[in-house]
Parts: structure tokens; sequence; C-alpha cells
């Protein structure tokens, strides 16, 4: 497979592995709701150091990953300043922020990226999808860096996003698109969701035979190749004689075409002579496959989602190319279920959270969301639209909501009758909720908007989010020393994950399991229980009460049946008197040796 090679690959090739593990620090009064590291979370801070400070409570759990990353245009201002130990990386510190004049923006970009690509692989679940958009700038550098780490195979698609409506004046070819790359954990793993039917599509159903199964449409009942049980002649009712085209054989094998026909569900046309199709209902249908082309008027476009974002935050508060809502929520209908977990690691201005509520409104789910902000807008910017949004967000003027959009086709245009009861059923249903239900055809279009005039608040969505910032890094050789003294549950949760390589789950974890502060059990992992004594205060950390003795390895085997392993400062008990007392209790030692968990 061919290699992208750029300057500082061989130093940040495993940069994301010495990357310290720092705690969440959840602060209560800029969330909504209680603070809580299982909620939906904004996260400020390198989000290098926040997707390691994610692993260990969220390695592969992460259903859908989406990120924005810069685009490097050499006009974003954005700076390279990770940590590697490199002194020709460390110079590169002295040329921030990357402009286009600087003629390794492309190496900096990827030695950017990689560290943080490898992580979020690990978050990702394996039945999971990364989204990233990009541009033509890196583009091609970014399918290299995605395919060395996701693997060749695990490319799903490279989907064209119209992102604005109107050719750039300053350049001769200006650029209409941006991309989505579509990337699953492992090949073929990755399962997407079908779209919904849009009205144009659900008005070619009919129901011209009236079918007790309600409306229907036909499609092609044969298939490409040759199948010798798929080669079979078919007479129709009214006594014509089928064979499938050149090149081509029935969809079908006969005994199954026999049954669908006995059950009504062929078609053989109004006289019944016709070549024989499939019928596919209505109330049956479970939406139609995505495509790679996601034109603005489906997914939105760059000149929407600025008004979109103004809208809830204000003129005051500007953000340059935010994405829309409606291209993410296209990603979140293929993409989530209804209880997924979502990851934007570039968040910007919190879209990925807005279009998590949405969906979750929508359809009652219990979506989650984590966002991860570096900037210093982080607050007031990014966490500011998320508050807005839940909580509804004054807004003076008119608010729009797209009722219906239909092409005007010919056959729409003999069926107008059908389409003029559709937009009087609209305005049945939806004219008590608007000031106005506007009709027009615009470009072949017809669109029929809600619009209510919006002069106090515009309605919340509802919702909670934790917002977090980064912990001191979590230093085991200071740990004894008292230089360093991360929470139980920060300890609790990087000593669970890098034992058993697994994620800690707060619903195991029992702080004081024997009935003592400090003396906590974690989980279990590969069939062993993990526990930990441990106080974030150095006289205890120094006190016998912190030691491993014969009575407390007693108390922890009868608890549960298994294997134990103990992390703890000290043991007045040695490996060989447990085993004389029949105990399967180990010790690991804190806060120097690094203990794994034996996996099959």
């Amino acid at each position: 497979m061919p290699e992208l090679v750029f300057k500082g690959k061989e130093f940040v090739y495993n940069h994301h592995l010495s990357v310290p593990f720092r705690p969440l620090v959840a602060n209560a009064d800029k969330g909504i709701g209680d603070a809580s590291l299982d909620d939906n979370l904004i996260i400020h801070g390198d989000n290098l150091h926040a997707l390691k400070a994610l692993l260990p409570m969220y390695a592969g759990k992460v259903d859908c990953i989406f990120i924005d990353p810069p685009y490097n245009t050499g006009n974003e201002g954005w700076s390279y300043n990770d940590n590697v130990n490199s002194p020709m990386l460390r110079e590169w510190l002295n040329s921030n922020p990357i402009t286009i004049e600087d003629g390794l923006r492309h190496d900096k970009w990827a030695a950017m990226m990689y560290p943080r690509l490898k992580l979020l692989h690990e978050l990702l679940n394996d039945e999971g999808s990364l989204w990233m958009t990009i541009s033509d700038h890196e583009g091609h550098r970014a399918r290299l860096l995605l395919d060395e780490i996701f693997g060749e195979d695990s490319f799903v698609a490279s989907v064209v996003w119209q992102k604005r409506t109107s050719p750039e004046a300053r350049v001769a070819l200006g650029a209409a698109h941006d991309y989505v790359l579509v990337y699953s954990k492992r090949p073929g793993s990755a399962r997407f969701a079908k779209l919904r039917l849009t009205e144009e599509q659900a008005s070619a159903f009919s129901n011209p035979d009236n079918d007790p199964r309600g409306e229907w449409t036909s499609t092609d009942m044969t298939a490409q190749g040759y199948r010798k049980n798929q080669m079979y002649e078919i007479v129709t009712p009214a006594g014509s004689r089928y064979t499938p085209p050149p090149g081509r054989c029935w969809s079908l094998i006969e005994p199954e075409f026999n049954r669908l026909r006995s059950e009504g569900r062929i078609w053989f046309g109004v006289n019944g002579d016709a070549r024989p199709r499939l019928k596919t209902y209505l109330d049956e249908s479970e939406g139609v496959s995505a495509w790679t082309w996601w034109p603005n008027t489906e997914v939105g476009d760059n000149q929407e989602a600025k008004k979109e974002a103004m809208r809830i935050l204000g003129a005051e508060r500007n953000f340059d190319y935010p994405k829309p809502v409606s291209l993410v929520s296209r990603v979140l209908e293929l993409a989530s279920r209804s209880d997924s977990l979502v990851l934007d690691s570039f968040a910007g201005s919190g879209t990925t959270g807005h279009a998590v509520l949405a969906a979750n409104a929508k359809d009652g789910g219990d979506r989650k969301f984590i966002l991860v902000e570096m900037e210093g807008y982080a607050d007031d910017l990014t966490a500011e639209r998320v508050r807005r949004v839940i909580n509804g967000y004054s807004f003076t003027g008119t608010q729009r909501d797209e009722l219906l959009r239909e092409k005007i086709t010919w056959t729409k245009f003999q069926q107008a009758s059908r389409l003029l009861e559709q937009v009087e059923g609209l305005e049945n249903a939806y004219g008590p909720s608007y000031d106005t239900i506007r009709k027009s055809v615009t470009n072949g279009e017809l669109v029929v908007t809600g619009e209510k005039k919006v002069e106090e608040k515009a309605e919340g969505l509802g919702g909670t989010f934790t917002y977090c910032t980064l912990g001191d890094p979590i230093d085991m050789d200071r740990l004894l020393t008292g230089e360093s003294l991360p929470s139980f549950e920060a300890l609790a949760s990087v000593l669970f994950h890098t034992a058993t390589n697994t994620p800690l789950s707060t619903e195991t974890m029992e702080t004081d399991a024997l009935g003592q502060p400090g003396h906590g059990y974690l989980g279990e992992a590969a069939g062993v229980h993990v526990w930990l004594i441990y106080q974030p205060d150095l006289e205890f950390l120094k006190s016998t009460d912190a030691a491993l003795t014969l009575a407390k390895a007693r108390s922890i085997a009868e608890t549960r049946e298994g294997r134990h392993v103990v992390f703890a400062p000290a043991r007045f008990v040695s490996q060989k008197m447990l085993n004389d007392a029949d105990l399967p209790v180990e010790f690991a030692p804190l806060p120097f040796a690094l203990y794994r968990v034996e996996r099959e």
C-alpha cells in the first residue's frame, strides 16, 4: 500500500502513546444539569490530550465520529503545538501560526493529524464509522493518513458536499464542494441506515390495482449475470411469455417468485401482459440508500450554516465556516442509532452537539455527544450555542421551517390535484403553528415554508451536558511523593484501562467496596476482578491502611468468585502466603509497576 511520508513522521508515529493521561475535571456551573462524565460532554482543552483522557472510559465505545479539522488553506491561523520530544518539531513552534508562506505547512498538518487519528481509531467501536470533512487542500493526504491508520479496506466513501451555490468571483474556477471522507473501524464493519423517503419519493407510490397492502411502486425483477436457477420462463396472467433479457437473469429463484406471485406482490401491468416487476410497499419501505452526492438542498451549505449560527449566537459571536446542522444530521441519520455515542474532537461552533440534540428531539432518542474544543471560545461560543439550543434563545425576526420541497416534473404536473391536496394538508396541519404558510416555485421546485415572527425566545430542544477541562497529568512516578495525587476515579480509570485494555464503567465501580473509604472495586475484565486501594491523601498512602493484608485479601476473595488483582501502595502479605491460603488474589504495586491482565 502506498505510504504518505512527511517531515516529522518518525516522531509522531507513536506520539499518542507518550501523551500523559489527564483526568476530566467537571465544571458544574458551566453545564446544564447534574455534572457527570456519563452525560453529554463539552471538553475545553487540547484535543490530543482530551482524546487520551477519554480512553479509560470510552475506548471502543464511540459509534460515530464527525470531525471538521483545519483545511490548511494557509489562511486559518492554526498552530502546531504538540509537545513532541524532537528538536526539529520544537522549532516549528517558532513559526506559528501556520500561514500560506510556510513551506512545511502540509508536513505540519499531517504531523498534527496523525496522533489524533490514532486515538480516534482506538475510541471508535468495531461497528462505528468516522466522517471527516476536508477540501482539496489536504484531501488526498487525508486519504493516505486514514488508509494507513484505519486500513485501506476500511475506506467506505468520499462524499461530495455542495458547500456553496454561487461561483467564487476571486478565482477562475471556484470550488463549489468539499468532501466528507467516510471510514469504518474495520473493513466492511460499519452498518448504515437508509434515508427516510422524501415527500417527492413517497409520492411515487400509488395503488392502481387497489392492493389491500396499500400504496406501492414497482422495481425491476432482473439482475446482471447468469445463474442457472434464475433463468426460467414466466407466463403472465394474459398469456405473454418472458425470459430474462440478454446478459441478465431474474433476481429471484423460481420458488420465491411463485410465492410472491401467489401473494399478489408481482406486477404484470394494467392489462396483465407486461414484463413482471416486484412491488415495494410504502408501509414496508425501509427508505432509500444514500449516495455520495449531497446537494445543498438536502444538507445545507456554508451560507446557511453562517446564518444558523448567527441566529442562535448573535452577530457578536462570529465563527468562520461553521457546518450546517442538516449536514451533521444526515451523518447521524445514516451512522447513528437512537442510543449512539457521537464524538467531535474539532467542535468549533458546536454544530455536532446541536445536531445530536435535534435528532433526539425528533425521534425521542438518547444519543449522547462528546465535543472537544481547544480554543478560547470553547465556553462562550461552543458551549454557549449548546446552552441556547437546550434552553431556547432570544431571537427577533422570522423563524422559517421548510415543510415541503418538491421538484415539479411532468409527472407531478399531471398529478397537480394530488400535490395541491398535499399542500392543503400541510396548511391545515401546520397553519395554527405559524403566522404564514408560504408557497413558492423557484428553479423548478415547489417550496412550502412555515414562517413565524419570533420576538422573545425560540423554543429549546431540552437536554443536559457537563462542561469539563483537563486536569494535571497523572504521573505515577510522583504519586507517593505527594506531587501528583489524582482523584480515586481518575486513577482508577487509567489503571483499569492500562491493565485490561478495556474502558472502566462507572456502573461497576464501588469506591468503598470493603466498607472502608479508598478500598474500591473497579470491575471485571478478561475474567479478572480489579481492585484499587487508594485515597488522594499522602498520609493515607503512607499508612498501614493503604497496604494489602491477609485479612483484606480474604475479604476481597469472599466478595466474588474468581481471580482478583489489587492495586495498592504496599502489602503486608507475600504472594506465597496468599497462594498457601488458597486465596486467588494478586498484588500489583503502585506506582512503579505496570500490570497487564493477560487476555486470550
